[in-house]
């Protein structure tokens, strides 16, 4: 490699949880630098997913969690060319891309929904991954059944 490769930045925990996880998240929620309306729409729509819940006896930020593993994809299909044919080759996934796929699966599929705030948007698909449906959980399910599919292909790993 001509270039090192460039050191892994810092990033500091949200102010309200303490945790890491949380400030990648309004991370990639995040437009413009906003970043400030960026934690007042993922607190809200924790509040709002504790109202949605009231009889779960887990913490909205446990909530979230559960729902980002529950969309976590755990292998994904690559294109490989090979003597002419291109070939989609089913790989593991390192477990800081598989953090970061899931997080911009739930955030993208929030998006997709219809109407209200963001805030609601974002809580009803986190309630969704929850309960294993939504967007999200489909998105992970098709990654699944790819890479499922093209298992022939497994030894033409890189």
């Amino acid at each position: 490699m001509r270039k090192a490769k460039p050191k892994k930045r810092i990033v500091l925990p949200d102010p309200i949880f303490n945790e890491v996880m949380v400030t990648k998240f309004v991370n990639h929620l995040m437009y413009d630098g906003k970043k400030s309306i960026a934690f007042d729409i993922f607190y809200d729509s924790l509040e709002v997913v504790k109202s949605k819940l009231p009889n779960e006896e887990k913490q909205p930020l446990d909530i979230w969690k559960k729902a980002l593993e529950n969309i976590t994809p755990q292998v994904e299909v690559k294109s490989r060319r090979i003597g002419g044919a291109t070939f989609q080759v089913p790989t593991e996934i390192r477990p800081d891309r598989k953090e970061s796929i899931s997080m911009k699966n739930l955030i993208t599929y929030s998006r997709k929904r219809g109407g209200r705030s963001m805030a609601d948007k974002l809580a009803a698909e986190i309630v969704d991954a929850y309960n294993n449906q939504g967007g999200a959980f489909k998105r992970k399910e098709d990654m699944h059944k790819m890479a499922e599919a093209n298992r022939a292909f497994a030894h033409f790993r890189f």
